[in-house]
């Protein structure tokens, strides 16, 4: 039985997948680098520090890297105001807080950009705890980033709700169950094949099933 609940922000509870794969197009763009977008989108929830090798190569990653990642910060900043919480995201953030789980939103995002994220969902209310780039020094699909959410708040056993194949692969990596979106765009039988143990349409379609999943009760 779970006493702690993950919850992704990125692409979960806030609407950013497809401009965070506009940012990274973007920032390839300045060094002369076209990637088709569907296949940035489909690395969308790995960090920077993986992503950037896995959709261009090593070559990429040796020649350009940090200056990639520095670049996509300043791309993303450009279109983060323009992102929007999926329907249902706070009410869900108290549903589950209600039944007893302790709450932890994570992101290996910069403080700002979870700032921003946290104030569209009205996090600090609710959570317990969240995580920024600070706290892992890999990004998924390294476990790191689950295990500082569960280390934040003294868990024992977690639930992860994700949104990508991404989310679901890390929190594998520590026997965490994954609940997953399709809010970030990845099809029903990625998210299965990657791990997932339910997946649902939405946010409101995962609230009113909690009771069906292990969120429904937290381990007393």
């Amino acid at each position: 039985m779970a006493d702690t609940a993950i919850f992704d922000i990125d692409g979960t509870l806030v609407d950013t997948n497809y401009h965070h794969a506009l940012s990274w197009y973007r920032s390839f763009r300045r060094f002369d680098i076209t990637l088709p977008l569907w296949r940035i989108h489909r690395a969308i929830g790995m960090g920077g520090d993986q992503l950037v090798e896995h959709v261009a190569g090593q070559n990429v990653e040796d020649r350009f890297g940090d200056e990639l990642r520095e670049t996509v910060k300043d791309e993303f900043g450009k279109l983060i105001d323009q992102t929007q919480p999926f329907r249902g995201a706070h009410e869900l953030l108290e549903a589950v807080k209600d039944r007893g789980f302790r709450l932890v939103l994570a992101s290996s995002a910069r403080s700002s950009d979870v700032d921003h994220f946290l104030d569209l969902i009205d996090g600090r209310s609710v959570a317990d705890a969240w995580t920024t780039s600070d706290d892992v020094q890999r990004t998924k699909p390294a476990p790191d980033l689950v295990q500082a959410a569960v280390d934040k708040v003294d868990g024992c056993h977690g639930v992860m709700v994700g949104d990508s194949t991404w989310d679901c692969i890390a929190a594998g990596k520590l026997d965490i169950p994954t609940l997953a979106v399709r809010t970030g765009g990845f099809s029903v039988d990625e998210l299965r094949d990657s791990g997932a143990s339910r997946v649902f349409d939405s946010l409101v379609e995962l609230h009113d099933a909690l009771d069906e999943t292990p969120l429904a009760a937290v381990d007393r």
